[in-house]
């Protein structure tokens, strides 16, 4: 049985694989190597058809890993989500009935936000940690720095166009708790089921966010 997750997605780890699946076969040796590599917290995007069997299957066969869904962006997906066996959601944006499913699923969830008025509103309504998307696209640190003064509760999971040089210093902002992405997945290394490589690659990532901590 899986162990009790935090009610925090940010507690989990400093990097979070973000995985797109195009082929259900790759989902257990694709987790399996980002979790040798040090990376055992995976979101998979339901940006595929065979978003919700890899999230079974990983969540049934590798359970050294934290396996989660991402690009929620229905009530409906909410709940296929966690019956597929996803232990968190990410959405890149919110509206109040997706916000209101993810509240209910009994999982932590991150709702998605690019603008001060959207952090604002999720403070409104009690949410205190969100994802920040796309990360680079909207401002990147300089922006994120600038909302840590006037708006210091919210908690950020930066992700998208995040790289092994922007993660520390995503990582080292007070209102930083992880950061998300896929460069330790290359299209092409994937694509050749490489699997060592991709553990190579998770190893790094993970020795390079090891000077943060998921506050």
């Amino acid at each position: 049985m899986a162990s009790p997750l935090p009610s925090s997605v940010l507690d989990l780890a400093p990097v979070v694989p973000v995985v797109v699946v195009e082929d259900v076969s790759d989902a257990v040796p694709l987790a399996r190597a980002l979790a040798r590599g040090g990376l055992p917290v995976i979101e998979v995007t339901l940006r595929t058809s065979a978003a919700l069997d890899a999230i079974r299957a990983i969540a049934g066969e590798v359970p050294e890993a934290v396996v989660g869904a991402g690009t929620v962006i229905t009530p409906a997906q909410v709940g296929e989500a966690v019956g597929a066996g996803a232990r968190f959601l990410v959405s890149p944006g919110w509206t109040d009935r997706l916000l209101e499913a993810m509240r209910a699923s009994g999982v932590p969830y991150l709702p998605g936000v690019s603008t001060t008025s959207e952090v604002v509103a999720l403070l409104e309504r009690g949410v205190r940690e969100m994802k920040f998307f796309p990360a680079q696209a909207a401002g990147g640190t300089a922006y994120l720095k600038s909302l840590a003064g006037p708006l210091p509760q919210a908690r950020f999971c930066p992700t998208g166009g995040i790289g092994p040089d922007s993660a520390p210093e995503y990582l080292a902002l007070p209102n930083v708790g992880c950061v998300g992405g896929s460069w330790m997945l290359p299209q092409d290394t994937v694509a050749a089921r490489d699997w060592a490589r991709v553990e190579t690659l998770a190893r790094a990532a993970a020795e390079l966010s090891a000077g943060g901590t998921c506050r």
